[in-house]
């Protein structure tokens, strides 16, 4: 399994799922949005089909009324419907008058009150007497005009929608019935070439049975499905084998439209659209197989060569070599390598002669450590020389730089700030018998600040500066250090004399200049050195004259650690 998924393996895999991955993809999505588009056209031409149909019916029951309207209030109709008497040739010439233009689509028919056939468009009537109980006059008769569909769907000869509207004359009574029929031709004539060539459309009535369809054996078939699945609760339009439907509903006649129209794909021609797709895909799987393993061989060749050679590096043989073979990336990692290599075989014999070197100096340091205490013995034997031969001055200092050559030699980096201020005092003891007391010093160092962790000998360079440059030809000097705690735990310790003052190019931080701009002042570039190796940028010395008086002002600033807490 490990061997499996190898580098080359998924070198490999990643070559043939970027080659072939989109190519399927996109021949799918491709595939499915000309599907979807051919649909929502063929969709969208089908509801076209059947808005185009509605219109007809519209126009057909809109001339219908029309032809009522005209009839409405006749005397010459009323009189010959309801005596039975009359001019026949006007009363025809009335009833051809109003149905103009649309005895091509139906037969017009009129009805006294008892249901008794008088006058039509057609030579002879289908039926003599319509009864006005049932059927399409009783709902004529409620003042309105209906349709009735009478679902003969077989039967040419028979009417397939009959239309009847009450006639009445000018004082609102009624006088007769204007009825029209439908038949099968008429439909014929009416609908031919509004729901294109390919299609089938099926007229059922309100109960879901055929009133008329070119086929009628397709009508037949088809209505008792529709109605199943119409009470089933199942959507009308949608796909049923190789067909779709649509369905629209007219409400003036209350007919069902039902428009049948070969699916944009068959079964067929799926399987076929399939068959081709996933040939396509084979070939593109065979052609992406041989194109990654190409790939990923070119690629893992060198990569191989490289691990190898990696390898006898890592057992210390750096005397190998990687060849490149190629002048790409590739290639160009390979002569990195031996740029890595050659340069490690360097380094390599650099750090033999570098240890070589650090032992040395090791053997030398601690010869040197002997030096110190050898001078700190000689110190304190001058100093018991001086107490017996009476010299005082000499005894203290000798007792003094004995304890600050101890303190510097001490192992320790961080020192509490009150051993700091103890070795300062000895310091201060000797240049004042050096310099016969010339000048005065104070220490304010506040107790809660005593065991405070600075790095060791910061304060005597400091003041050694004051006293060599700030006092130099100054009578009555003074140098004071105050020590204290700022906001956000910093430490504040500041150096004062009342000596001449620095020139305008050293005021600032001290930090802004170069060891070679610090001659004569070595100690404060070493302190603002260590404040900054041990603390980062934002601590350091920082230089100014004073404002109260004469003299210079020398500040130094460090976080503030305790004993406790774990040095920096």
């Amino acid at each position: 399994m490990r061997h499996f998924w190898s580098f080359r393996n998924r070198l490999f895999v990643a070559f043939l799922a970027v080659s072939l991955v989109p190519l399927l993809i996109c021949s799918t999505l491709l595939l499915q949005m000309f599907r979807l588009r051919l649909t929502d056209a063929a969709g969208t031409e089908a509801l076209e089909h059947l808005n185009s149909v509605c219109r007809e019916l519209d126009a057909l029951s809109n001339g219908f009324a029309r032809t009522a309207d005209f009839l409405q209030g006749d005397a010459l109709v009323a009189e010959a419907l309801t005596l039975g008497s009359g001019e026949t040739t006007q009363v025809y010439n009335q009833l051809f008058d109003a149905t103009e233009g649309m005895r091509n689509y139906a037969r017009f028919d009129l009805y006294d009150l008892e249901g008794r056939w008088h006058y039509s468009t057609y030579n002879l009537p289908v039926q003599r007497q319509l009864p006005t109980s049932w059927g399409v006059l009783q709902r004529a008769g409620r003042g309105k005009m209906t349709f009735t569909v009478c679902e003969t769907v077989t039967d040419v000869n028979r009417p397939l929608l009959m239309g009847a509207v009450l006639l009445t004359d000018v004082s609102g009574s009624p006088f007769g019935y204007l009825v029209a029929s439908v038949y099968q031709t008429n439909f014929r004539n009416l609908l031919e070439g509004k729901y294109g060539a390919q299609n089938d459309l099926i007229l059922l009535s309100q109960y879901w049975r055929p009133a008329y369809c070119a086929e009628p054996a397709l009508a037949a078939s088809l209505a008792p499905v529709l109605r199943e699945r119409l009470l089933a609760g199942e959507a009308l339009d949608g796909t049923a084998g190789d067909f779709l439907y649509s369905v629209a509903h007219h409400e003036s006649t209350g007919l069902y439209l039902v428009l049948q129209r070969p699916r944009v794909f068959t079964q067929d021609t799926m399987r076929l659209l399939y068959t081709i797709s996933i040939s396509s895909a084979l070939v593109c799987v065979a052609v992406s197989v041989l194109m990654s393993l190409k790939l990923s061989r070119q690629m893992f060749r060198p990569i191989e060569r490289l691990h190898s050679a990696i390898g006898e590096v890592v057992h210390n043989n750096l005397d190998v070599y990687v060849a490149p073979y190629q002048e790409d990336e590739l290639g160009e990692l390979a002569r990195r390598f031996n740029g890595m290599v050659v340069a490690l075989k360097r380094n390599q014999e650099e750090l033999v002669e570098n240890q070589r070197e650090l032992n040395e100096a090791q053997i030398r340091m601690l010869q040197a450590q002997l030096n110190p205490h050898f001078l700190c013995n000689t110190l304190d034997t001058m100093k018991w020389i001086s107490k017996i031969n009476k010299v005082p001055q000499v005894a203290l200092m000798s007792t003094n730089l004995a304890d600050i050559l101890r303190f510097c030699i001490s192992p320790e980096e961080f020192v509490p700030l009150g051993r700091e201020g103890e070795v300062l005092e000895r310091y201060i003891e000797i240049q004042k018998i050096r310099l016969s007391g010339a000048f005065s010093f104070e220490l304010d160092l506040p107790m809660e600040l005593e065991d405070c962790l600075v790095p060791k000998m910061i304060l005597q360079p400091i003041v050694e500066n004051a006293i060599l440059h700030g006092l130099d030809g100054v009578e009555e000097g003074m140098i004071r250090v105050e020590v204290r705690a700022e906001p956000e735990g910093l430490l504040r310790v500041r150096v004062t004399d009342n000596g001449r003052g620095l020139p305008p190019d050293m005021e600032g931080p001290y930090a802004s200049r170069g060891r070679e701009l610090s001659w004569g002042h070595l100690g404060l570039y070493n302190v603002d050195t260590i404040l900054l190796k041990y603390y980062g940028t934002g601590f350091g010395l920082y230089l100014e004259n004073r404002t109260d008086g004469p003299g210079a002002a020398v500040t130094a600033v460090l976080p503030i650690r305790r004993e406790e807490e774990p040095e920096c």
